[in-house]
């Protein structure tokens, strides 16, 4: 994988110095399904850079966080600011990347070609965005033949085509072998680095000590902490953050 040339980010530096979304407000956020509450009273701010994670123990609400962050569900109650702009008032400038890629039924560079079309991207950053991602050897394969870590590539490089001024990942490298984690991180961390903000949720506190800036702590569909990865990790705050870094189960 080779570095993706700075001209493919100024889109992103520029849009957001003219109209910022960032930073990001939460307030009072409710989520149910009925008369269950699986998120509570969440509030917690972004600021314009950086990594942020999103951890805590299965069934704490972690992707339906990142889905109303992202605009793709609505609250039952409360608020999401980006910007002073609702969240499904600014979706297309962010890009999510899930666990499973879904990927077009056609080549590797086809699947870049649609979103640049879509879009109305320059055409011509495809080669470049294959070739960061490691996939320049595989542009006319049809994309259904990719492993599993070179399809989580594609579907990153499709995120970035979008020039996305926020990068959501939800567990993109979840059962995914070593080499294809550390190839994900570098890409994730190479956007971050040239001004992506990036909110990650993942349950791998390796991968977690290696990205993030700071770490969001939920449970039980509420923030147990939210401090830098500095604190969170060497001294977490809250018992239960406490028990999941040593391995306990979280309740």
């Amino acid at each position: 994988m080779s570095d993706v040339p700075a001209t493919l980010y100024q889109a992103v530096a520029l849009r957001a110095q003219v109209a910022p979304i960032l930073p990001l407000a939460v307030r009072d956020l409710v989520l149910r399904f009925g008369e269950e509450v699986v998120l509570d009273g969440v509030s917690f701010d972004l600021g314009a850079t950086g990594c942020t994670m999103i951890m805590g123990p299965n069934g704490s609400g972690k992707s339906l966080l990142l889905k109303l962050l992202h605009g793709l569900m609505q609250p039952s109650a409360g608020r999401v600011d980006w910007g002073g702009h609702a969240a499904n008032t600014v979706t297309d400038r962010q890009a999510l990347v899930f666990q499973k890629p879904v990927l077009l039924r056609r080549s590797v560079a086809a699947n870049i070609d649609f979103v640049l079309k879509a879009r109305r991207k320059d055409a011509g950053r495809r080669d470049a965005l294959l070739d960061h991602v490691g996939l320049s050897h595989k542009a006319s394969q049809p994309a259904r033949l990719l492993s599993g870590g070179e399809a989580q590539r594609l579907a990153l490089a499709r995120a970035l085509a979008t020039d996305p001024e926020v990068l959501f990942l939800d567990e993109p490298t979840a059962s995914l072998d070593p080499a294809s984690v550390l190839a994900i991180e570098a890409i994730v961390g190479d956007a971050r680095n040239r001004g992506v903000r990036i909110v990650f949720v993942t349950h791998d506190t390796g991968q977690a000590r290696r990205l993030a800036d700071d770490v969001l702590f939920l449970q039980r569909g509420s923030i147990a902490e939210h401090t830098r990865a500095a604190d969170f990790f060497p001294e977490p705050q809250s018992q239960a953050a406490r028990d999941y870094l040593n391995g306990r189960i979280v309740v």
